[in-house]
């Protein structure tokens, strides 16, 4: 059987998952045969590691402007897309158009006119895009989706949601590019899309009204100054200001980081390391949400980037009862996994990340019953193993509905989209009016 022809299109701290698994686990019927990145340095970093890791031949690098010749030289089938956020669409379109099937990472895209673009472009031209949700893959969000199947509270009426990131991986979004609203969409996009598209897939609903209040409350200058900080520094790596400050990451001190980011400033000038006390920070760090859903269903979801711990808290309310369900992460810096001892590295499935979780059913009238739930290997609480299969390996069919395609990954990213909106305008926002999908149109 020919082996699918893939070309990577992005090749930070993100990427690893797609290429280890190309080179390890599906060689014998998937190839990476070409990358392309805007930094030609990172690409040669990259290049080196998987012939010093995987054995393999050095690969074709290309610059975003040889993106059509890359995929007409190389006879690509598939691009995997893993850039900046703000980009995803560019090379979603453009591959499809090539004749390529693709597969981005998520958030689809940032805004309702790319989020348009995209879901025409496959309308045109016929061609498959997948969006990698590794969350639905867990076993323990697939046992909330079992349990709200088999009716176990009856209908779903409403649903409280809480979300909490900790400062080493909240922070971590404000040293990077995703600090600008207008590279990231925001966490409401970035890192929420996981969250409603998780809501959306248990409820097996969309969004229709979304009302919305955020701010910058922690992180940033301002709120540091407020706080009564005067020491500041612009980046972690090598101001005397930094030492000894646990929001501060060297690179020049972790050996990934240093040889993915530090060593390949020269080519882009992108910092990895800037202070999230810094200036320039558009994007929130706490954030309420008012859903209601299509089915009549209603969500209140909260997210909070400076929590003092890692997880989510989630309580649905039923016509037959509630169910609860509580999950405590680890917590990881993207890009570096140098220590494979360490329990906060996400981008190795094959690690034994304990992550514990709790599922309570309260029915009406009767004893609470705790469900149990399956312990698993890897990242993203065994999802991202399950996801790679998914979408290198076999198909099987999935009465839980797991694979995610164009459609998915708009619903998701539109409650974000109308997050922001509502953010901007202090109004309720209806999804229609920024996207209507092909199923409501």
């Amino acid at each position: 059987m020919p082996r699918t022809r893939y070309a990577l299109v992005g090749t930070g701290g993100r990427s690893a998952m797609f290429t280890n698994a190309i080179f390890k686990d599906f060689s014998d019927r998937a190839e990476l045969v070409a990358l392309c990145d805007i930094n030609p340095l990172r690409m040669a970093h990259r290049n080196q590691g998987y012939q010093k890791e995987f054995g393999v031949a050095e690969l074709p690098m290309y610059s975003p402007t040889d993106f059509d010749r890359m995929i007409a030289e190389q006879k690509v089938d598939t691009v995997i897309v893993t850039t900046v956020d703000r980009t995803h669409h560019q090379y979603i379109i453009r591959a499809m158009e090539l004749g390529c099937d693709a597969i981005s990472e998520k958030p689809m895209t940032t805004d309702d006119a790319k989020c348009r673009a995209v879901l025409e472009a496959v309308e045109r031209t016929g061609r498959r895009l997948t969006v990698t949700f590794n969350y639905r893959y867990a076993p323990r969000n697939s046992k909330v989706k079992e349990l709200l199947m088999q009716g176990v509270i009856g209908d779903v009426m409403s649903v409280h949601f809480e979300w909490l990131l900790d400062t080493k991986h909240g922070a971590d979004y404000f040293r990077r590019w995703h600090r600008d609203k207008r590279n990231s969409g925001g966490l409401m996009v970035h890192k929420s899309t996981h969250h409603f598209d998780l809501v959306n897939w248990w409820l097996n609903s969309s969004p229709r009204t979304v009302f919305a209040m955020g701010d910058l409350m922690f992180y940033g200058r301002e709120n540091a100054e407020r706080r009564g900080v005067t020491q500041f520094y612009d980046r972690g790596t090598g101001h005397p200001n930094a030492a000894g400050d646990p929001f501060a990451l060297d690179l020049s001190a972790q050996d990934k980081l240093k040889g993915l980011y530090l060593d390949c400033e020269a080519a882009d000038g992108y910092r990895r390391d800037q202070s999230v006390f810094g200036d320039c920070i558009s994007i929130e760090d706490d954030m309420s949400v008012l859903v209601r859903y299509r089915n009549g269903a209603m969500m209140t979801y909260h997210l909070t980037a400076y929590s003092p711990w890692e997880g989510y808290r989630i309580a649905f309310n039923g016509t037959k009862g509630r169910l609860e369900y509580d999950v405590h992460e680890n917590s990881y810096i993207s890009g570096d996994n140098q220590d494979a001892n360490r329990p906060d590295i996400r981008d190795s499935e094959s690690l034994d990340i304990s992550e514990p979780a709790r599922i309570l059913v309260r029915p009406h009238w009767s004893q609470p019953m705790e469900v149990k739930v399956e312990v698993s290997k890897g990242g993203h609480g065994g999802g991202d193993v399950r996801l790679l299969k998914d979408i290198f390996g076999d198909r099987d069919d999935d009465p839980l509905a797991r694979a995610a395609d164009h459609i998915d990954g708009a619903r998701s990213i539109l409650t974000g989209i109308a997050a922001n909106r509502s953010f901007a305008t202090g109004l309720p926002v209806q999804v229609d009016d920024l996207v209507c999908l092909p199923d409501r149109c």
